[in-house]
């Protein structure tokens, strides 16, 4: 995952309420890889964009997903962007 901030609060404040808080990120995409199912890595993607893209201190999100041991020697990946504003 890739996320582009505006950190330009937080570098006057120092102060962890003016960024994202990294910590609850991962949190809320555990949450969902671990209580959602979907039947493609898309979906997935954007309902992961869906919940970041909330936080309106995220300029952009790439997320990645990828399914290793799917096919053969190949491991597909999907990326989604979103941007906010």
């Amino acid at each position: 995952m890739i996320l582009r901030v505006d950190v330009s609060e937080a570098r006057r404040s120092d102060a962890l309420a003016d960024t994202v808080d990294y910590a609850a990120v991962a949190s809320a995409v555990r949450s969902i890889v671990e209580t959602s199912s979907f039947a493609l890595l898309e979906r997935l993607g954007q309902e992961i964009l869906d919940v970041l893209m909330r936080d309106r201190r995220i300029v952009e999100a790439e997320v990645a997903i990828a399914k290793p041991g799917l096919l053969a020697g190949a491991t597909p990946v999907v990326r989604v962007r979103a941007k906010n504003g």
